[in-house]
């Protein structure tokens, strides 16, 4: 089965943060406090999928409160902190929301994210992912990490389902 024909049977989006909802970079205030930068048309995507009835989780190794706010603010329910060990961390939610890792769709950009993407049906990056996740992944977005890159592939989801990418308030 293709990739393309596999995306259609995605119900699942996984996504890293740091590098690909985020652009990758490290900010701190001069009190110490880190920041990180979000884009609002990637929030869009993920707005865009859920309405659509697909599932959004975020997955990253970082545990800080900015992660959490930022899913609570876009609804998203299904957010893990600190997680190295990210295969085990999608399979245990493959089992928990009842969706098959092959109907699962996982998006990263470094190294901690080539097991997980191994197990899924689809796996995507942006375009300034590290090489070995590029030759993993079925799709290289044209956009960079928390610039774009997890709209366009949400995009592209949705018009592989034959499903909307307008935004409904209902």
């Amino acid at each position: 089965m293709s990739w393309m024909e596999r995306l259609k049977r995605t119900q699942l989006v996984v996504l890293d943060v740091d590098g690909t909802l985020t652009d990758g970079a490290m900010y701190y205030s001069a009190e110490g406090d880190a920041l990180k930068r979000f884009y609002v048309q990637d929030g869009m995507g993920i707005t865009l999928l859920q309405q659509a009835g697909i599932e959004v989780a975020l997955l990253t190794g970082e545990d800080t409160p900015i992660v959490a706010k930022r899913a609570m603010k876009l609804r998203i329910n299904h957010v893990i902190l600190g997680c190295q060990a990210k295969r085990e961390a999608v399979e245990e939610l493959s089992l928990r929301l009842a969706i098959p890792l092959e109907h699962i769709a996982y998006m990263g950009d470094d190294v901690i994210d080539e097991a997980p993407m191994k197990v899924v049906g689809v796996r995507a990056c942006p375009s300034d992912a590290v090489p070995v996740i590029q030759l993993v992944s079925d799709y290289i977005c044209a956009k960079s990490g928390g610039k774009g890159a997890v709209r366009e592939f949400a995009e592209l989801l949705l018009a592989t389902q034959g499903r909307s990418n307008r935004f409904s308030a209902a």
